[in-house]
């Protein structure tokens, strides 16, 4: 009897289902990571660079006066749209990149030009770190400085 009809080959013995004994069969092919489609919503990478924005030293606030006066409205109020963390961000997601577009408030006496460089540094890195997307830009809209003397806009809460 030869090799072949045995079941036996160079590599080991054949297994009834097709594999060589002492290896997995490997079935759909390829990587199992490489399976399939990610896609990544736009509110997803809105939050994650709300978050990268305020993390950076100037920045008092994101969106414009009337937009965070509305926003602290809407989180009070069940089921509003918007989370506070994206206030001020709008992203474009495609499939392997995305665009964003942001609106700014900054501290008074600080370099908006440092600020801008800064924040789009922290948005780049973390968008690109977390979500595997590039970062094709990051317009920056400075609608306001908040003076030392100003009050927030934001109506206190009236429960704590």
């Amino acid at each position: 009897m030869s090799d072949m009809e045995s079941g036996r080959t160079g590599q080991g013995i054949t297994e009834p289902t097709g594999t060589v004994k002492g290896q997995t069969a490997r079935r759909g092919g390829g990587d199992p990571g490489t399976r399939g489609r990610t896609t990544i919503a736009d509110g997803v990478v809105e939050k994650i660079t709300g978050m990268a924005a305020r993390d950076v030293a100037g920045v008092h606030a994101m969106g414009s006066g009337m937009s965070r006066t509305f926003g602290a409205v809407r989180d009070r109020v069940p089921g509003g749209t918007k989370s506070g963390v994206s206030r001020g961000v709008k992203a474009e997601v495609g499939e392997t990149q995305t665009a964003l577009d942001l609106e700014i408030v900054v501290e008074y006496g600080v370099s908006i030009s440092d600020v801008a460089r800064d924040v789009r540094e922290n948005v780049v890195a973390a968008v690109e770190r977390m979500t595997g997307l590039e970062v094709v830009e990051v317009n920056i809209a400075v609608s306001d400085v908040k003076l030392p003397d100003e009050e927030d806009e934001e109506p206190e809460p009236r429960i704590k």
